[in-house]
């Protein structure tokens, strides 16, 4: 399997297969492809796999393309200003994602929900309670709006990050929200109530551009809103 990432203000991947070669996205991630790529869609797991990943913002059904013929090709597109990141997850101990993040895999990936490890990191977080988690010997690709920012913590280095802007983390990183200190700071700061903990050892990817937010500054200037 071949691909090449494409573009820069809102890159796509495109791939190369050979006869039998599958991928595997979530519903609407397909941009174009060539004639001999026979799409499945199914719930990959059961239904209540599928509903686990409607709770993490993902699509309730999955769409698996496998190539027919040789060198067929087909892309997948990101849906906001940013960049698509290969991870190779073999010999990983696999990696936490949030919502929005994945695009597409290998079909010898597997994608499923995983709870954060305190009730309060996702009551409080912002970002949801239910994470997905990616793992498996081979490639997947996660969507980042922005630009990327990759760390590598030691055991026992801490950073702080606004949710919005967490990509994905080794499951070895420790993940927990601890509320912002200061009133002054939590009423006029401007950066909200809850910033996300994340201790190493482990991999860390994060983003400059927080959807959520840059959303939120469109509607507000809408009229009548």
């Amino acid at each position: 399997m071949n691909y090449q990432i494409m573009g820069e203000t809102v890159p796509a991947v495109e791939f190369t297969l050979s006869r039998g070669e599958s991928l595997y996205t979530q519903s609407g991630s397909m941009s174009w492809k060539t004639p001999n790529i026979k799409m499945e869609t199914n719930t990959r797991g059961g239904i209540a796999k599928g509903l686990g990943r409607m709770l993490a913002g993902e699509s309730l059904f999955m769409n698996t393309f496998t190539a027919e013929a040789e060198n067929e090709q087909i892309a997948f597109s990101a849906r906001v200003p940013g960049c698509v990141l290969p991870v190779d997850l073999t010999g990983s101990p696999g990696i936490i994602i949030q919502k929005g993040a994945f695009l597409c895999a290998q079909p010898s990936i597997d994608c499923q929900i995983t709870l954060t490890k305190r009730f309060s990191a996702g009551l409080f977080g912002g970002e949801g309670f239910i994470l997905e988690k990616l793992s498996g010997n081979g490639l997947a690709f996660l969507e980042v709006d922005g630009d990327k920012k990759e760390l590598e913590l030691a055991p026992g280095q801490v950073i702080q990050v606004d949710t919005g802007n967490v990509v994905a983390f080794e499951s070895t990183v420790a993940y927990e929200i601890e509320t912002v200190k200061g009133l002054g700071n939590i009423l006029f700061g401007g950066e909200g109530l809850f910033l996300t903990r994340l201790t190493g050892p482990g991999k860390v990817i994060l983003q400059t551009l927080n959807f959520n937010d840059f959303a939120g500054r469109i509607a507000s200037l809408i009229p009548g809103r």
